[in-house]
C-alpha cells in the first residue's frame, strides 16, 4: 500500500503545546510532533502557520513531526538514522539542545552534553557522535544548511530567538548577533520581548 508523503504543511494553528501543535488544513486537523524550539517561534493560536514535516508510516499510524526551521528537520532526519534513535528520542534531543549547538556538541564529541539529554545513554550519545560526525560536515561542505564553522554559543533563549529569527528570513550570524546583544539588554524580561528587541536591532 502507497502513502503519500507530507513534506510541508500550511495552514491554521488551531493549538499549541510544547511537545505538540495542531494544524487545520483544508478543514483536517493535523497533530504535529514538534521539537521545544519550534513551539517558542509558533504564532498564536488562529495564525496561519508554515511547517517542514517528516512523516513517519507505521502499520498503525501515520506520524508527523513538524519543524520551522530547515536545519533543525535536516538534523532530525540525521539523528533517526542512528542505531537506537526513534523518532520521539530525536526529538527529544532537539528540544534539549538547540540546533546550532548540537552541531557543535556532535563536531567535537561532547559526549556528556548529550548525555544530558533525558532518554540518551553514554553509549547511544557516543553512537550519535560515531555516525554523524562526519554526516554534518560533508552536509556543511555542500551548503546544505548547517553552519561551516563552529557556532556562537548561545543560551537556550537566544538560541530559540535566533531560531525565530531565521525562520522570518534573517541571516543565522546576523541573527545570533541580534539574540545575543537582545538578551544581554533585556536580561530577566522573557522570550517575547527579547525576539521583538532582536528583531528591532535587524531593522
Amino acid at each position: 500500500m502507497e502513502f503519500a508523503m507530507i513534506a510541508h504543511l500550511r495552514g491554521i494553528l488551531l493549538e499549541k503545546h510544547p511537545n505538540q501543535a495542531i494544524v487545520e488544513a483544508q478543514g483536517v486537523g493535523y497533530d504535529v510532533a514538534i521539537p521545544i524550539s519550534t513551539f517558542t517561534a509558533l504564532p498564536a493560536p488562529g495564525e496561519e502557520v508554515r511547517l517542514r514535516i517528516h512523516t513517519v508510516v507505521r502499520e498503525d499510524a501515520i506520524q508527523l513531526f513538524g519543524f520551522l526551521s530547515a536545519e533543525e528537520k535536516s538534523l532530525f532526519e540525521k539523528l533517526i538514522t542512528v542505531s537506537g534513535v526513534g523518532p520521539k528520542l530525536a526529538l527529544t534531543v532537539l528540544s534539549g539542545i538547540a540546533a546550532g549547538d548540537l552541531v557543535q556538541v556532535i563536531r567535537s564529541a561532547d559526549v556528556q552534553k548529550l548525555t544530558r539529554v533525558p532518554g540518551i545513554g553514554k553509549k547511544t550519545a557516543e553512537r550519535i557522535v560515531l555516525e554523524l560526525r562526519d554526516k554534518i560536515d560533508e552536509g556543511a561542505r555542500r551548503g546544505a544548511g548547517l553552519p561551516g564553522a563552529p557556532p556562537v554559543v548561545l543560551s537556550p533563549e537566544e538560541a530559540d530567538v535566533a531560531s525565530a529569527l531565521v525562520n522570518l528570513g534573517a541571516q543565522r550570524a546576523a541573527a545570533e548577533a541580534a539574540a545575543r546583544r537582545s538578551s544581554q539588554e533585556l536580561a530577566g524580561r522573557g522570550f517575547e520581548a527579547v525576539f521583538r528587541r532582536a528583531l528591532e536591532l535587524l531593522r
